[in-house]
């Protein structure tokens, strides 16, 4: 099959001089009317020699052109290069994110699965220090520390209740909760310096009301004055630090939460507080003792 552009050969008949070997003389005929004489022993193959001269870029083929628009040279290369670049860098960029809020979702996941053999407290003190927290249970004055995700002693104590969390810089979420709540006789908490603890995840707290003396959110970013208006409910709270919480007025906060705890001592938040800030209080935002 003869290539687009290029007409098939044509064989005249023999002529005076034509050459005796070779089968004679025939005449290629290229693209624009112009003819070139070839033996006949050449064009038997006239095809793929047309083809191969389009290819190659031969005169009766015109080169190809780029469309219109694109980008011509080594610009138009380099051009070409960054964009690809860019995309891939979105791409693995794009791929982290799902990758972190998929481990984040993954250490707050409830535990389930130990609340059937060992109760709610072993699952809280799992959790606990699975996210880098400490737990202490009643009777006792030490902590137990997250040497690693797992901890034998917890499963002897199944039967005692947790008293204390320090779940302090811990990457607790609104979902991490659900391994907390049914606690029943919580007595301290500290949440301070939570990077994802927001106004929601604090108004959970109120299933606390009837146990809870000790409360600590200083430093949590996501904090504001909505989520500190719903700890009304903590009634028995003694003692709540909000120390580095940004809010508009400090001062004016300070003064809600006591008229909203009386029998509570508000740390943080004082009325010489610049506006939108907190002042941390010297012993470091309300970390329990060792």
């Amino acid at each position: 099959m003869t290539p687009p552009g290029i007409l098939p050969p044509v064989t005249p008949p023999n002529r005076q001089g034509a050459a005796q070997t070779g089968g004679g003389w025939a005449w290629l005929r290229l693209v624009g009317g112009e003819k070139r004489r070839e033996p006949w022993c050449l064009t038997r193959d006239a095809s793929k020699m047309a083809a191969l001269r389009a290819v190659l870029g031969c005169r009766g083929a015109p080169a190809p052109h780029p469309p219109p628009g694109q980008c011509r040279g080594a610009a138009g290369g380099l051009l070409q290069r960054l964009g690809q670049w860019f995309y891939e860098v979105d791409m693995v960029t794009a791929w982290g994110e799902r990758l972190r809020r998929h481990r984040l979702r993954s250490r707050n996941a409830y535990r389930g699965f130990l609340r059937d053999m060992y109760g709610d407290n072993v699952v809280a003190a799992v959790f606990t220090l699975s996210c880098g927290g400490r737990v202490r249970f009643e009777g006792q004055e030490h902590w137990i520390r997250p040497e690693s995700h797992w901890r034998p002693e917890v499963l002897h104590l199944r039967d005692v209740p947790v008293v204390a969390l320090d779940l302090s810089g811990s990457p607790l979420t609104y979902d991490g909760l659900d391994n907390l709540v049914p606690l029943t006789q919580l007595q301290h908490l500290d949440l301070s310096g939570c990077p994802h603890l927001d106004d929601w995840a604090l108004g959970r707290l109120h299933v606390f009301g009837d146990s809870l003396r000790e409360l600590s959110v200083a430093r949590c970013p996501h904090i504001t004055e909505r989520g500190l208006a719903t700890l009304h409910h903590l009634r028995e709270l003694q003692r709540l630090d909000v120390a580095g919480v940004r809010v508009p007025s400090p001062g004016l906060v300070h003064i809600l939460l006591e008229e909203m705890l009386p029998a509570c001592q508000i740390l943080g938040m004082e009325l010489g507080d610049s506006v939108g800030t907190g002042t941390p209080t010297p012993s470091g935002g309300g970390k329990p003792p060792a």
